[in-house]
């Protein structure tokens, strides 16, 4: 029984992937204007920065909309099929759970934040435009 229930589930995310990375193609608002100067201040201090994802994970498909709206060049890792990415979310988040958004603070602490919500309002907190 419980392997024709993962398989049942298997082939349900095959079919829902793709209506999911259409969804997000179609529905990802346009980003924030910023002034050339901003922009390039907002793309240093995102060089600390990485998000932890899943391609096809609705929660990281909500964060990355975050990211375009506010126009943030942050790096995606593939913690599903890059097993280097995810042996570094397991071995130093704690969890291999996504989204995760990993901060290096400037005196060099690293902070592993996780859920969505808290996510795109660290995002806003920090980016938002005025």
């Amino acid at each position: 029984m419980r392997p024709l229930i993962r398989l049942f589930f298997r082939g349900l995310r095959l079919v829902l992937a793709p209506i999911v990375l259409i969804s997000e193609k179609l529905t990802t608002p346009k980003a924030v204007s910023r002034s050339p100067e901003e922009q390039a201040e907002v793309d240093r201090a995102c060089e600390d920065l990485a998000l932890y994802q899943f391609r096809t994970c609705p929660f990281c498909v909500k964060v990355r909309k975050e990211l375009a709206r506010l126009a943030l060049p942050i790096e995606t890792r593939d913690a599903q099929f890059d097993q280097q990415h995810r042996r570094e979310l397991a071995e130093n988040g704690g969890r291999v759970k996504v989204p995760c958004l990993r901060i290096a603070h400037s005196d060099g602490e690293v902070e592993w934040l996780y859920e969505s919500d808290d996510i795109n309002a660290w995002l806003h907190q920090r980016f938002a435009t005025a």
